[in-house]
């Protein structure tokens, strides 16, 4: 058997996985904003309940956040989360 039959082959068995959740760059851009709120939120005044007050989600979200339940929160949530704590904070994501 051919080298290119048999990665055919394998490509029809096992098709390449693509989901919006699971995009890399998203991922990145997700975690290295997880780790601003995170410390934003430890060193802020302001409780869990109120952050989520302002924000505008559920406190089960910013419960989610600080036990690095990164795949429970989107990219806007988390810019949410951080303008809820920082509202003059420049952020780039």
């Amino acid at each position: 058997m051919s080298t290119a039959r048999h990665s055919s082959n394998a490509e029809l068995l096992d098709p390449p996985r693509r989901s919006p959740d699971l995009d890399v760059r998203d991922l990145e851009k997700r975690t290295r904003l997880m780790r601003i709120v995170t410390r934003l939120i430890a060193v802020s005044d302001l409780g869990c309940r109120e952050i989520a007050r302002r924000a505008g989600l559920p406190a089960q979200k910013i419960s989610d956040l600080l036990a690095g339940r990164l795949e429970h929160l989107s990219l806007d949530e988390l810019r949410l989360v951080y303008h809820s704590i920082d509202p003059d904070g420049a952020l780039n994501y």
